[in-house]
């Protein structure tokens, strides 16, 4: 108590704002942060990214090919304190429904997916 007097007497008014709250300081901040948001908000390549949705684990490998190390926990972390949640966002998931990559011979294509039992197993 007698510490958060002193600060009080210090500051004034600004002593009551919280600070840091321990811990590690964020590591990723300033120009790295802005290039991890900036990769997260432009639409993924499907040659070049390998998905056309962006997952933690894929926006995780396209930031390691332009030199940033993070992992999913972390990125994660970052863009839950910029304001996105991949469950409140993933309206392109449908419960039911799988995009699977066949190949016969030379030829591929994408199929769709869907499990006749997908709404009983949803409640």
């Amino acid at each position: 108590m007698a510490a958060w007097v002193s600060r009080f007497n210090r500051e004034g008014v600004a002593a009551v704002v919280p600070g840091h709250g321990g811990g590690h300081a964020p590591r990723f901040t300033g120009a790295v942060r802005e290039r991890i948001l900036a990769t997260f908000r432009r639409a993924p390549d499907p040659e070049g990214d390998g998905t056309a949705v962006w997952s933690l684990t894929t926006l995780c490998r396209a930031l390691g090919k332009e030199g940033i190390a993070i992992s999913g926990y972390s990125l994660w972390g970052l863009l839950r304190g910029e304001g996105y949640s991949f469950q409140k966002d993933r309206s392109w998931c449908h419960t039911g429904e799988a995009m699977r990559k066949r190949q016969r011979g030379e030829r591929t294509w994408v199929e769709t997916v869907v499990d006749p039992d997908a709404e009983a197993k949803k409640s």
